[in-house]
């Protein structure tokens, strides 16, 4: 079996590089790299398919989120209640706008932020929550909303998933590896408020509507237009990338995966960012998984409290149980959209092999 990458972007775009390449050369024929039509396009498509007002391009998913807390004027003192099992931007945004991060558990299940776990750590001092769909799965955002607080969808690994981007906001990134990806850099706001939407696309532009006049002190974050002319082509190839990666889900499941781990519970708005499982023997399959050649991926480890930079806020070991079991369990599988039965089954029989949790 030749090796298996981790993720495989190629794979997915192969079959479209005549449709890549004529949309490059048309975009160089415009000489418009800077907003123009083809972003303006993007964002239009991108709103109607997640069924939002207002699509907002930025030029990564890290600046979607600085400027939504931006835009909400959320600052210096206010709390932001997030996950610590998630990547470092979520925290890292709340903080670079001077807030405060405040962490909340997770759900074992799930994976994603707990609310009962978010519910006691409300205080005056709160601002917003910021719940992440960690690799794919909506988080529970329907009892996060009884809450009463302004929700921040960090959505960078769920584009086409169901039930998201309901809130006031949601981000997404279009990183390389995402489900729906650019050939480089950049990322989207998903705004169901049409104020909120103009002071958006202002902070992304210098705080301005035009060149002339500056109302705020914003940003320099727009998405570029060859990104959006790539994005463009992708988007309707989404749904079925997505579909794709539901059945390889269900493949491992078949194939005997969960004898050796446990596995990520389905639900259907799922979409399979990642494929994470959980096991005890994580050292153990990775080894085995590196000399046969198949990548993965531990992610998380350690969580967002127990980060260097974070350490000013005081978080320590044993504060968030189940986010630092997951940390210390989680190994993600190779999966994308066109993963086939033969690399999943090899998968699964290196892991079988090397596990002492199979008897022969």
């Amino acid at each position: 079996m030749p090796p298996i990458p981790h993720v495989d972007v190629k794979a997915q775009y192969a079959p479209l590089i005549p449709q890549l390449e004529a949309a490059f050369s048309r975009t160089l024929e415009t000489g418009r790299f800077i907003f123009g039509p083809e972003v303006e396009g993007f964002e239009r498509e991108a709103a109607e398919y997640l069924g939002v007002q207002q699509g907002i391009g930025v030029a990564n998913g890290t600046d979607a989120l600085v400027l939504v807390l931006d835009a909400l004027e959320i600052g210096a003192g206010d709390e932001v209640i997030c996950p610590a099992f998630t990547f470092y931007a979520t925290a890292e945004a709340i903080a670079r706008v001077g807030a405060i991060p405040v962490f909340a558990d997770i759900d074992p299940v799930s994976l994603n932020i707990d609310p009962a776990d978010v519910e006691l750590r409300i205080t005056p001092k709160t601002k917003a929550i910021m719940p992440v769909h960690l690799y794919g799965r909506p988080a529970d955002v329907a009892a996060l909303r009884s809450f009463g607080l302004p929700l921040i969808e960090d959505a960078a690994q769920a584009f086409g998933a169901a039930g998201i981007a309901t809130s006031i906001a949601s981000t997404f990134s279009f990183f390389p590896t995402k489900n729906l990806f650019a050939i480089g850099d950049g990322g989207m706001i998903a705004a169901n408020d049409a104020e909120l939407a103009e002071r958006l696309r202002m902070l992304r532009f210098h705080g301005s509507r035009a060149k002339k006049t500056f109302e705020y002190v914003g940003y320099n974050s727009r998405l570029d237009a060859l990104q959006a002319a790539m994005l463009r082509i992708f988007l309707p190839h989404l749904d079925g990338w997505n579909g794709a990666r539901r059945e390889a889900a269900a493949r491992y499941a078949e194939l005997g995966l969960g004898e050796i781990a446990e596995l990520p519970v389905d639900e259907p708005g799922h979409v399979y960012h990642m494929y994470c499982i959980r096991t005890t023997e994580r050292d153990q399959l990775a080894a085995a998984l590196t000399e046969a050649e198949i990548g993965f991926q531990s992610y998380y480890d350690p969580p967002l409290h127990l980060q260097p930079a974070l350490a000013y806020l005081g978080g320590a070991a044993g504060d968030l149980p189940e986010t630092e079991k997951a940390s210390a369990e989680n190994l993600c599988l190779p999966m994308w959209g066109g993963i086939s039965e033969e690399q999943q089954q090899y998968v699964v029989d290196v892991l079988r092999k090397a596990s002492s949790l199979v008897t022969s």
